[in-house]
């Protein structure tokens, strides 16, 4: 029987003797802990202060007992905080905002995507930044930036690239947390259209929150449904992703074998959802879930910022920045000009 601890510690990617990942896990558990105290204490956005907290430990990611502890939970622990997502989606939520709105959703989410690859190619930059910044900005910020990371064949600029997009999206989302209220008011629309368009643009669901509850109870609570309708779209997302990299025999890091037809972060992501749908999770349960999710993203974060230098993130360059912006700006007006469309039907 002593090859079955064998074979699931292959399965979960854990080392031989799982004990040596004990040194970075906690490095990484702390530092999200540190995050989560000056986001609940000054206001700060709890993945912004991961990241920057997890840049200043990065000598411990280049050579030491940290460094097995630190890449298992920049990817391993990283799957498993997108998969718990699923506990928060049904299909009652979809019924909920009907068949106009989701429609909108889900095509600005794919437009998105697209005028992200249209972008990235016209300012020289790679494919595979544009699916991790279009797939951000489109469908939950920083966890989809991982999500869509963990599917991408690696190269030498994929833990730079991560990381900028992550901090990108946290940035402007904490901006647009602020701003997209007051552009909403400017452009005419009620509580319910606020909450819509709320819910369709900012990239983390915390901001999204914050904005929505600031306007009114209906606002905040139109957004958070929205925003949730955005995140069931990462599973497909990842899946049409990882279903492109197999046909193209692209696989993770220096294997040369073709990945999984669907990763099995995904079929979690779905599997969870599909029994949410069925009202088979008890609503503490996924309360429970989700903030697990939360805080193993997190702690996913800190290790990330800890494997990548300051230096490389640098070095992604000013058509990185332009890039992402212009995806957060298309995104919004997508969303604003579909909203008065729809404002002369109803």
């Amino acid at each position: 029987m002593a090859f079955l601890p064998a074979f699931f510690t292959a399965r979960l990617g854990l080392p031989a003797s799982p004990g040596t990942l004990m040194p970075g896990l906690s490095v990484a558990v702390v530092i999200a802990i540190a995050a989560r105290f000056l986001s609940d204490h000054y206001g700060v956005p709890a993945m912004l202060m991961a990241l920057i907290l997890g840049i200043a430990f990065h000598f411990l990611a280049e050579d030491g007992r940290c460094v097995a502890g630190i890449d298992f939970t920049a990817r391993t622990v990283l799957r498993f905080g997108v998969a718990l997502l699923g506990a928060r989606i049904s299909v009652d939520l979809l019924i909920g905002l009907g068949g106009p709105v989701i429609l909108l959703t889900i095509g600005a989410v794919i437009v998105t995507i697209l005028f992200g690859l249209l972008g990235a190619r016209l300012l020289g930059r790679g494919w595979r930044f544009a699916l991790l910044t279009g797939g951000s900005v489109a469908i939950c910020g920083a966890s989809a930036a991982m999500a869509i990371a963990a599917v991408l064949p690696r190269n030498k600029h994929s833990e730079s690239n991560l990381l900028f997009t992550v901090l990108g999206v946290t940035v402007l989302s904490t901006v647009a947390m602020v701003v997209y209220p007051l552009l909403a008011a400017t452009a005419g629309l009620d509580e319910l259209a606020t909450g819509i368009f709320l819910g369709s643009t900012i990239h983390d669901v915390a901001q999204v929150v914050g904005a929505g509850f600031s306007v009114s109870e209906v606002t905040g609570e139109t957004a958070t449904l929205v925003k949730l309708i955005r995140v069931t779209m990462l599973a497909p997302v990842v899946l049409c992703i990882s279903l492109v990299m197999r046909a193209r025999g692209e696989a993770d890091g220096n294997d040369t074998s073709r990945p999984p037809l669907i990763p099995g972060f995904v079929l979690a992501f779905l599997a969870l959802a599909t029994v949410n749908s069925f009202g088979a999770i008890p609503i503490v349960i996924a309360d429970i879930l989700a903030d697990l999710s939360r805080n193993l993203l997190l702690v996913a974060i800190a290790a990330v910022g800890m494997k990548t230098a300051l230096r490389t993130v640098l070095d992604v360059g000013g058509q990185a920045i332009v890039l992402i912006v212009a995806e957060t700006v298309f995104l919004a007006a997508f969303i604003l000009i579909g909203l008065k469309w729809l404002e002369q039907f109803s």
